[in-house]
């Protein structure tokens, strides 16, 4: 096991330099200077060379790529994620304000998506055939396909503009106002979870109709042992496998949809810090945040991988 999980770090570790690799020179390959969209064109024009070429070598913007990199990578291992160019803060502390709020919709929508699609997934392949079934995949299947944003905006007509059941958009901290903070974070949960919803619900669907096939459910029934019996203790167990999964690769997905999402509800959260820094070439701040998303996804990818061998005995990482 611990000869395993080296492995998988190093591995991971080997992505993450290519993720950080790849949105450098995407970044830097924008057309565009970022200095013009710090300063206003007035701005611009009463500087002097020389204080253009301060302001550059400030933000490391004077150096070949190579040694911006270098320079970038190693500032990371000592715990510096360099200065954003467009908010002049410590790129650090801008993480640092928005990472709670961009948590607290991921997690909530993690557990929303997983708990219901799961759940879903059980119950169609435990009635298939019948109406709940249909009506359930009917409903998964347009779940998967419809864009989170678009979910987005027609909830806001619907239930702010119309129905005046849900504020439109913003965040308010659940220690500060827990109703108002519930309030409003159904709706951008609920469309970050719904594509989750709706995978894992067919996903589980398909594992349990496997599952349920086996001999020894029937060995279950036989014995006369009741329905939530069997589901619980022998038949959802080892249908998680494939599961699990699915789980793991939705944390990319719902930390991912968070930009649009954030956008959408005017969220200040890190997605919405994102987007708004790759439109002003902020290299440190998307560079950072790329970096942070990146290992979490690697580290989800890591403990959906030991969970095999406790949902699994027969699995055994040699």
């Amino acid at each position: 096991m611990t000869a395993y999980i080296i492995r998988r770090l190093f591995l991971g570790f080997i992505t993450i330099i290519l993720i950080t690799v790849i949105v450098f020179l995407v970044m830097r390959l924008l057309p565009g200077d970022p200095l013009m969209l710090y300063l206003s064109a007035g701005e611009m024009g009463q500087m002097t060379p020389v204080q253009i070429q301060e302001l550059s070598h400030k933000f490391g913007l004077d150096k070949n790529l190579l040694i911006q990199y270098v320079d970038w990578m190693g500032n990371v291992l000592r715990g510096d994620l360099g200065s954003s160019i467009f908010y002049d803060e410590n790129v650090g502390s801008l993480i640092k304000e928005r990472i709670p709020i961009t948590m607290h919709l991921g997690v909530a929508a993690f557990i929303v998506g997983n708990f219901f699609g799961i759940f879903f997934g059980v119950v169609c392949a435990l009635r298939r055939g019948k109406w709940i079934d249909s009506i359930i995949t009917f409903l998964a299947n347009i779940g998967i396909t419809m864009p989170a944003f678009l979910i987005g905006i027609l909830l806001i007509f619907l239930l702010s503009l119309q129905l005046k059941w849900l504020p439109t958009t913003g965040y308010t901290s659940p220690f500060t106002d827990f109703w108002m903070s519930t309030k409003q974070v159904i709706m951008p949960v609920f469309c970050m979870s719904l594509f989750t919803i709706a995978a894992q619900c067919r996903q589980a669907r398909s594992s349990m109709l496997e599952v349920i096939k086996q001999d020894y459910i029937r060995t279950a029934w036989a014995k006369g042992l009741g329905e939530m019996t069997i589901v619980l203790r022998h038949a959802v167990k080892n249908a998680l496998i494939p599961v699990i999964t699915v789980m793991g690769l939705q944390v990319s997905v719902i930390f991912g949809g968070s930009v649009l999402i954030e956008t959408v509800f005017n969220i200040p959260g890190l997605g919405r810090l994102m987007a708004s820094s790759v439109l002003q070439q902020d290299f440190m701040v998307v560079q950072a945040v790329v970096l942070m998303i990146g290992a979490v996804v690697v580290l989800a990818n890591l403990a959906v991988d030991m969970s095999y061998g406790w949902l699994d005995p027969r699995i055994r990482f040699d």
